[in-house]
């Protein structure tokens, strides 16, 4: 097996949320994309989709970069659906996934660079142009549109946006990734490209 196929076998075999198919999709996207630039990912949680992002930087000589506070979105928070208490560090008392990230990223350490942090707290210092922004941060409309608001101007043109969790149906999840969805096609400035489950996968042009 080359180094990618380790990556992706690692990522399919990881904690998290995202389904295979859609964690190829990520990967395939990824690799696809042919302007230069580094890969940034808000919302990390425990590093699968990360491990998907890597399995593409390896093979295209990019890095990925993660952005996340490690203390859970809301849903995460005790009393909600996804709660995990285990993940909760009793010395503060509030949530920890950097240690879980930390192991699941372990195989591609040189190619993954991880900013503890709001991603409205870093974004203002960042200045590289993206080749693909992968949103995947707080589902709440506020932070959607938040991130949105931080990041999507700073994709590359010809790179890649791709936001997770996006439902049209609000019977099958939360509507904040598909606001963010639908804005941005609606800037005139993307053009969608073929997506995958709630995946979306959009091209800036403009």
């Amino acid at each position: 097996m080359t180094r990618s196929e380790d990556l992706l076998a690692a990522a399919a075999a990881a904690p998290g949320f995202m389904p295979a198919d859609e964690g190829r999709a990520l990967y395939e996207a990824a690799l696809a994309v042919e302007v230069p630039g580094p890969l940034l990912e808000i919302g990390s949680w425990m590093g699968k989709s990360a491990l998907y992002l890597a399995a593409a930087a390896v093979q295209s000589g990019r890095r990925v970069v993660t952005v996340d506070h490690h203390r859970g979105s809301e849903e995460h928070q005790p009393g909600w659906e996804y709660h995990q208490p285990e993940l909760v560090d009793p010395a503060v008392g509030q949530l920890d996934t950097l240690p879980a990230f930390r192991r699941t990223v372990h195989p591609a350490e040189d190619v993954v660079v991880a900013v503890v942090a709001r991603s409205e707290t870093l974004a203002p210092l960042w200045t590289t142009p993206l080749a693909l922004l992968f949103l995947d941060g707080s589902h709440t409309e506020e932070s959607a549109r938040r991130d949105q608001d931080a990041w999507v101007a700073k994709l590359a043109v010809g790179g890649t946006l791709t936001v997770h969790d996006v439902f049209p149906d609000p019977a099958d999840g939360g509507q904040a990734p598909f606001g963010v969805y639908t804005r941005v096609l609606a800037s005139g400035d993307f053009t969608e490209l073929p997506g995958t489950g709630s995946l979306r996968l959009l091209r800036r042009d403009a």
